[in-house]
């Protein structure tokens, strides 16, 4: 991640309006806190352990509220990447909270997340079809 994820985020973000918004949202979120490891590790800390587990899982995944990603992100980070893309932070947070459980299952198909589990961007343009 990093730099061309940016990059493809922003251009996703100006190609396919709402859809692509999310896209560059999950990259900066990514980027932003150590990619998977780093996200799924911040939500195990923040006491939702068995939330992240269950999106790494084959199984249902466990829903997360925009209460909770508030808590375990932070307010300011959220009010950051919210004012960066021209939303309120409750709408940021409430797309968080529905997109993030699909994201991280998606990214993690066979129940563990692995060496190649980080590929965020093709993981969102194969959401986006």
């Amino acid at each position: 991640m990093g730099l061309f994820d940016s990059i493809a985020g922003e251009v996703l973000g100006k190609m396919m309006g709402e859809k692509g918004q999310i896209a560059q949202v999950a990259m900066d979120m990514f980027n932003q806190n150590g990619g998977l490891e780093g996200i799924l590790e911040k939500f195990k800390q923040g006491g939702l352990a068995e939330q992240a587990a269950s999106w790494v899982g084959k199984g249902e995944n466990l829903p997360i509220s925009a209460e909770q990603i508030n808590s375990v992100l932070g307010n300011s980070s959220i009010a950051e990447m919210a004012a960066k893309f021209g939303i309120t932070p409750e709408v940021l947070s409430a797309q968080i909270a529905e997109h993030l459980p699909t994201v991280v299952d998606k990214m993690t198909p066979n129940g563990q997340v692995e060496a190649n589990s980080g590929n965020l961007l093709s993981t969102v343009l194969s959401m986006l079809k």
